[in-house]
């Protein structure tokens, strides 16, 4: 059994026990947290679609974790002009374990 759900404005394939990392979520470590915008449904092979979302589906899942991503390096260059600029950044990311699919 797997869902796709919506997590703060991206969409993932969940399935019960998978641990999966999002953007970073107010939630504290250890909270149980649930979402409801479920977007598709697959129940060994009864697939349910939503319009736009399922109907009394939800998705629970636990805070592991907050920590931040690898560094993604920005470069920008001119190559004429002598122009160069080096930047970059680290996301902050949550890890979650999907608990249940209900």
């Amino acid at each position: 059994m797997y869902a796709i759900v919506d997590i703060a404005g991206q969409q993932f394939k969940v399935e019960t026990g998978k641990k999966i990392y999002v953007n970073r979520l107010k939630d504290e470590v250890g909270a149980s947290v649930s979402f409801d915008k479920v977007l598709l449904e697959d129940n060994d092979g009864a697939v349910t679609v939503g319009t736009p979302y399922v109907k009394g589906a939800s998705v629970k899942a636990k805070v592991l974790e907050h920590l931040k991503g690898n560094k993604v390096i920005v470069f920008k260059k001119i190559a004429h002009k002598g122009f160069d600029k080096k930047n970059g950044h680290r996301q902050c990311l949550t890890r979650l374990e999907i608990e249940s699919i209900a």
